[in-house]
């Protein structure tokens, strides 16, 4: 005996409550089928969306090293000391000049287009303190000396107790020993293997900080990977193991611009 027998307008029979509730546990496990599957494509989008925003920074850095022979400041606290087109607060500043969105007319100009990763999970927080992307300024590890592109020394020097830190004078561009394995920009993430901080204008691997985050946000981002635009231009989407855990010499010597792995700094 049929349950629930319906006739449609016709005259023709129509589905059965049986029939209906067997559709729609069909359609049901398509659908859990296939929202994987969208859910990797949108994240891909958003990977191949970041890969763009990193190499046109790249280009950015590029010009300005080109302009200026030698690198932007990470950071630089006697800026307005000097009339020099090289003295910018921040590198951000210093490659947006670059790229035309000045921050004199443009102050929000880092939460938005090329520097903003549509993969940032923290969009609520945008913008008053988040950066997406970071500059491989120091290199491996902390000191006095800096191993990066941000500066002559490290992010721990200071002319005297109390004082901002001064990374002065700014790394030459024929410092780079292999432009082609010498990382300059990409996901802002600093950290180890198992503690990795995102949200800072920073790439650094180093174990200085403890107990301040978790690599959660940072796997999130793009699916356990980040992406980083070389000195030479071109741009690579290596695993957070490889940038954050790995201590082979091909990982290490990718941080220092003298290409040696340095691993007494871990």
């Amino acid at each position: 005996m049929r349950m629930n027998q319906s006739r449609s307008k016709d005259g023709q029979d129509g589905f059965t409550l049986v029939e209906l509730l067997m559709v729609i546990a069909i359609i049901g496990i398509l659908a859990a089928l296939l929202l994987p599957a969208l859910s990797r494509s949108m994240a891909r989008a958003r990977q191949i969306q970041c890969v763009n925003n990193v190499r046109q920074l790249g280009i950015g850095l590029h010009e300005f090293v080109s302009d200026n022979h030698v690198y932007p400041l990470f950071v630089d606290a006697e800026y307005n000391k000097s009339s020099q087109p090289t003295n910018f607060n921040t590198w951000q500043e210093a490659i947006a000049h670059q790229l035309g969105d000045a921050p004199k007319s443009e102050p929000n100009y880092w939460v938005k287009g090329v520097w903003l990763c549509p993969g940032v999970q923290s969009k609520g927080i945008l913008g008053s303190s988040y950066t997406s992307y970071g500059y491989n300024a120091f290199g491996i590890g902390t000191n006095l000396a800096s191993l990066g592109l941000g500066g002559t020394y490290g992010f721990s020097h200071a002319p005297a107790v109390g004082m901002a830190s001064v990374v002065k004078p700014p790394v030459l561009a024929f410092a780079i020993v292999n432009p082609s394995e010498m990382m300059a920009i990409g996901d802002g993430l600093h950290g180890n293997a198992t503690e990795i901080f995102s949200g800072q204008g920073i790439l650094w691997r180093h174990d200085s900080y403890t107990g301040f985050f978790s690599t959660r946000s940072a796997n999130a981002r793009h699916q356990g990977k980040a992406n980083v635009v070389f000195c030479d231009g071109h741009v690579e989407s290596p695993t957070l193991k490889f940038l954050f855990e790995d201590t082979s010499d091909a990982a290490l010597v990718r941080w220092n611009r003298d290409h040696l792995p340095h691993r007494e700094r871990l």
